[in-house]
């Protein structure tokens, strides 16, 4: 299919802050500050990504500044405890990472996040390596395409394909994202198909399917 993105690949950030396993703490929080990330991929050797230190990973060094929990406590948040006196990556980071590939689709990529409750992802190459990263906001991006460019897509890839001869033309409007269909078509059986095809189009919001099946006696 042509036209908007519609793999991680395609709306990826692939300038990526990073860290090592050694990175101390303190220099995690400036390079999150810095970069306005909540997450950062670990690395070690060429590029592989070991881990991810997130703002969560940090959290608990505050959390038990000022505290001492009982010991039902410790046993319940033994790693929480843990992360509390960590100095470096390598002691902070969540492993192993959760990944996504650059040809995984843009659902794919929002059904991990949902999941597995993260903010990003780090993008990997079959052997691991880091190539980008993709965030929530990058998966919203989709949503930013014109209403004329998703209306020529579902013209293209949808409506052309399904009903190459229609009794009457099929009128494609996108307001807003959302895509009105109108007109006479033969098969009465594809119209749901189209209807279907159509909601599975990156950037569209809604579908109001109004095709109507021609008599084919």
């Amino acid at each position: 299919m042509g036209g908007g993105p519609h793999r991680v690949g395609d709306v990826m950030t692939r300038a990526v802050v990073a860290v090592g396993r050694e990175t101390r703490f303190k220099d995690i929080v400036v390079r999150m500050e810095q970069w306005r990330v909540s997450a950062l991929p670990v690395l070690e050797g060429d590029g592989r990504v070991v881990g991810v230190v997130s703002e969560a990973d940090l959290l608990p060094k505050e959390e038990f500044r000022d505290s001492d929990p009982d010991r039902l406590t410790q046993m319940r948040r033994l790693s929480d405890l843990a992360k509390a006196g960590a100095v470096t990556a390598g002691e902070l980071m969540s492993t192993p990472a959760v990944t996504v590939h650059a040809d995984a689709t843009l659902a794919e990529a929002a059904r991990i996040m949902a999941l597995r409750r993260v903010k990003r992802l780090p993008v990997v190459s079959g052997e691991g390596l880091l190539e980008g990263v993709v965030s929530r906001g990058d998966l919203l991006k989709v949503f930013l395409r014109a209403d004329n460019d998703l209306a020529d897509e579902i013209r293209r890839d949808v409506v052309d394909p399904l009903f190459p001869a229609p009794v009457e033309p099929v009128h494609i409007v996108v307001t807003d994202g959302v895509a009105t269909l109108t007109g006479r078509v033969r098969g009465a059986a594809r119209i749901p198909l189209a209807a279907r095809l159509v909601r599975g189009v990156e950037g569209v919001v809604a579908v109001d399917c109004r095709l109507t099946a021609a008599d084919e006696g």
